[in-house]
């Protein structure tokens, strides 16, 4: 387990602006807005603030503020943030991203979790916060072998929190986090407390009568699900059969990689017209920077080719394995999947904690952290 700091060369940075700046731009069909992908004159325009305006060395200085980690883990390098709470009894909660995330989506709770009572919150409501980056994305790399699925990650994870001597923890996350810290609480029972996700995948199993005196809400999340099936998932697919051809283009292209990021920013946020109505555009440059000086757009994409069956079996109606620990659920009502509570309690019968939120998405750290904050602390005070 060695220490580790960001320090990306001058060379990378000019290059990145370099290219930036040659970009090759592509014609475009009238004013078509979103409807087709990201219209070019915002794309050209945030990619000019990316390569005149955004100041790297600034966000690298406001990452590197909270102490970072590096540990071979079954075969992989592992990166994580650790922050220690200045609380004695705090307790310890492992925090997982997804794609297209990193760990600096987290920077804005760190503080209220691991140090409440420097935030206006309960003391007794502390973490010890653990951030690890999945392998393959950011500074998990370079991912040298194959196999890098959910339980194998969740398996690592386990393993991480042994090494950091934690015998007790809560796990969280949202996106592939959601997924990783469910299966962590399969893996691992005996000493994860409970889970809390921001994110849960509901599929219908097929079953007579299960939709039966659906609400219009429930209604409309089925909706929202299939319209993610038909139009909102081709990322997904095409991560899930062909990385690696995907990643010639995203690892050469600086804007190729913005764009295939910043979709998401705009179709998974709660935003009115542009990403930067739900999120911090500096926040959302990061994220995108930190893909591309790991050139991580191809590993990162292997996630999906290694969950693509497990996914399949999922939207076919196979349930899960049973989860015995507690189970908490916070739902944005922006986010890609908004999850019916009687398929919940059907697939996870231990959730003992629900909140229904009235703004907020996919990005939930990023787009409404006080909000996300005060829920994990509300589901761990059941824990404690």
């Amino acid at each position: 387990m060695k220490p580790f700091r960001i320090d990306i060369p001058q060379a990378d940075l000019d290059d990145l602006r370099r290219r930036i700046a040659d970009t090759r731009w592509p014609d475009e069909l009238g004013e078509t807005g979103w409807e087709r992908g990201v219209p070019l004159g915002y794309l050209r325009e945030l990619a000019e603030y990316w390569r005149t305006d955004y100041d790297w060395r600034a966000a690298e200085a406001l990452l590197n503020r909270h102490p970072q980690f590096t540990t071979a883990i079954d075969g992989a390098n592992v990166h994580f943030m650790h922050v220690r709470s200045p609380e004695p009894d705090a307790l310890a909660l492992l925090v997982t991203h997804g794609w297209p995330g990193s760990f600096a989506e987290f920077l804005d709770v760190v503080g209220p979790l691991t140090d409440p009572r420097a935030h206006g919150g309960d003391p007794a409501d502390a973490f010890h916060l653990v951030v690890p980056s999945i392998p393959g994305y950011g500074f998990s790399t370079p991912l040298r072998e194959t196999g890098w699925n959910v339980p194998r990650i969740a398996r690592a994870w386990a393993g991480l929190m042994r090494r950091l001597g934690y015998g007790r923890y809560v796990a969280q996350g949202g996106d592939a986090g959601s997924v990783i810290s469910l299966e962590l609480g399969r893996t691992d029972p005996g000493h994860v407390a409970g889970v809390h996700v921001n994110m849960l995948m509901t599929f219908p199993s097929g079953e007579r009568g299960e939709l039966d005196d659906l609400s219009e809400s429930d209604q409309a999340r089925l909706a929202r699900l299939a319209r993610f099936d038909t139009e909102l998932s081709g990322y997904m697919k095409i991560m899930a059969t062909r990385p690696q051809t995907l990643s010639y283009a995203l690892t050469d292209s600086p804007v190729g990689q913005l764009a295939w990021i910043v979709e998401k920013f705009r179709e998974w946020t709660d935003s009115a017209k542009v990403p930067e109505d739900a999120i911090d555009r500096d926040r959302l440059l990061t994220v995108v920077t930190i893909y591309w000086l790991t050139a991580t757009a191809g590993s990162s994409a292997h996630f999906y080719y290694e969950g693509a069956q497990d996914v399949r079996l999922a939207a076919s109606g196979v349930r899960p394995p049973a989860i015995t620990v507690p189970v908490g659920v916070a739902v944005f009502p922006h986010d890609i999947f908004v999850p019916l509570r009687r398929l919940a309690d059907r697939d996870i019968p231990t959730i003992t904690h629900w909140t229904e939120f009235g703004r907020g998405g996919h990005f939930a750290a990023m787009e409404q952290p006080a909000l996300l904050v005060d829920d994990i602390r509300a589901f761990a005070r059941s824990l404690r």
